[in-house]
């Protein structure tokens, strides 16, 4: 991946977190947001716009990780092991999200951290689909582990809020810029490289 290419894939995440989070903010607000005139209306639209990019800043940082990360695995185990490594902290995430939290406060039902789990959970297999159609069969576990276990992480602290408003602003845009860029990776790649990476 060349500077040129980069530079592209920061400006397209940034505007793909920003569209996101203007539509979900919109969407949080219906009926709640009374503007004041056109130009509170515009700023408004600007602020949601903005807290996108913001996001998807957050969300790049975590794909670049991510690359670090499979950088080192792959360098470090065969490639079998660290498909089962990542499978399992995979597993482990979910499982955390899930259930394991609520064990960690009593008074959560845990319904909401389960609907989040499986939203996250169907996002990722949706992007694997189509990941494995445009690469191979091998970029299957480490798509599910960037879009689940990554996404959960990046999650975190908008999680310990425990606004679930919050979480739906964050989480969507998260969700869309991270399934962009794992299934952009490919391109930016050269083509010795496109089959063995993600």
């Amino acid at each position: 991946m060349n500077l040129r290419k980069w530079f592209n894939l920061f400006w397209q995440t940034l505007c793909i977190g920003g569209i996101a989070s203007l539509i979900t903010g919109l969407l949080l607000t219906t009926g709640e947001y009374k503007p004041s005139g056109t130009a509170d209306f515009l700023l408004y639209l600007l602020i949601l716009f903005g807290a996108g990019t913001m996001i998807s800043v957050y969300s790049q940082l975590g794909f670049f990780a991510y690359l670090i990360l499979n950088y080192m695995g792959r360098g470090t185990f065969s490639l079998k092991t660290w498909n089962y490594i990542q499978l399992a902290l995979t597993i482990l995430a979910l499982l955390e999200l899930m259930f394991f939290r609520i064990f960690m406060d009593n008074s959560k039902t845990g319904i909401p951290d389960m609907l989040l789990g499986f939203i996250i959970l169907a996002t990722a297999l949706v992007t694997a689909y189509f990941k494995v159609k445009a690469t191979n069969s091998n970029a299957l576990i480490p798509t599910l582990f960037f879009m689940i276990a990554l996404t959960i992480v990046e999650t975190i602290g908008v999680l310990n809020i425990g606004e679930h408003a919050a979480t739906t602003f964050t989480v969507i845009p998260l969700l869309a810029c991270n399934t962009y860029q794992i299934l952009i990776l490919h391109r930016l790649v050269s083509r010795s490289d496109s089959m063995q990476k993600s």
